[in-house]
């Protein structure tokens, strides 16, 4: 059972090119929060999608770790309620801020002042999370020895950086450089 499950795994696997991810990841996305009331749609494809063990993610969405899909902010636009927003200063000195819904809490969206042109967004938020294909684990020295890590994924002890599209600087996709 255990060797079908890293069949189908590896079946969905995706590769990071320069321009996105593919082959999985549409050109263009929506997702929201849990009642509706802020929505965001995404209108290229992805820059990379990654999960991230870090404890400022753990603590954010209280659970092992954060799928985020990474996307440049020009491609990002709220639709909607205006999300709350919670900032805090990582280890690194940087200030990450996190968007949530202000009704109920839904997690959505993130972005660093160390690359701010680009955002993470909750693979979770997603209307269709279906296609979702992490191509990292981040940040695993601050993962939980009862949240396994992704077996098909490259794993990053801390953050990692990778060139994203049509950017002149590598963007961490945690957010915590």
């Amino acid at each position: 059972m255990a060797s079908d499950l890293r069949d189908i795994l590896r079946s969905h696997r995706t590769k990071v090119t320069r321009n996105a991810v593919a082959p999985t990841a549409p050109s263009l996305f929506t997702g929201g929060c849990a009642c509706g009331a802020v929505r965001y749609e995404c209108t290229n494809a992805p820059s990379a999608m990654v999960n991230c063990h870090c404890r400022d993610c753990q603590r954010a969405g209280g659970t092992g770790y954060s799928s985020t899909v990474v996307v440049a902010r020009t491609d990002f636009r709220l639709i909607g309620e205006q999300p709350k927003y919670h900032e805090i200063v990582s280890a690194s000195g940087n200030t990450a801020t996190r968007a949530f819904c202000g009704r109920y809490g839904s997690p959505l969206f993130a972005f660093s002042s160390a690359r701010p042109n680009f955002v993470g967004v909750r693979a979770g938020s997603l209307d269709d999370p279906s296609w979702f294909r992490p191509t990292a684990d981040v940040w695993i020295a601050s993962g939980q020895p009862w949240d396994p890590v992704h077996p098909d994924t490259t794993k990053y002890a801390q953050g990692r950086r990778i060139q994203a599209r049509d950017a002149e600087q590598p963007v961490a996709p945690d957010g915590h450089e």
